[in-house]
């Protein structure tokens, strides 16, 4: 279920000057609500972009590695060293 949060932020001088520039008339938003949530979903997918992008060096490495570095694990083998 989705839940709302109300929150109240208070900006001043260069802040307050850039949100009200894009808010409005003139601006790229009809109001700061909608200018918020746009920052906090770019915010979220570059987050989500850069957990990606590690996962995908990581995973680059572990197939670059020679093969005589792999080593036979069974599940037994797994469970033990997560729970160590």
């Amino acid at each position: 279920m989705s839940r709302t949060t109300t929150m109240t932020v208070r900006l001043k001088g260069d802040l307050s000057d850039y949100v009200a520039n894009n808010v409005g008339e003139h601006g790229s938003y009809d109001n700061v609500s909608e200018f918020i949530r746009d920052l906090i979903r770019r915010d979220k997918e570059r987050n989500e972009e850069l957990a990606f992008n590690r996962l995908k060096a990581e995973l680059s490495l572990a197939f670059a590695a020679p093969e005589s570095s792999y080593q036979s694990l069974t599940a037994e083998d797994i469970i033990a060293r997560n729970k160590a």
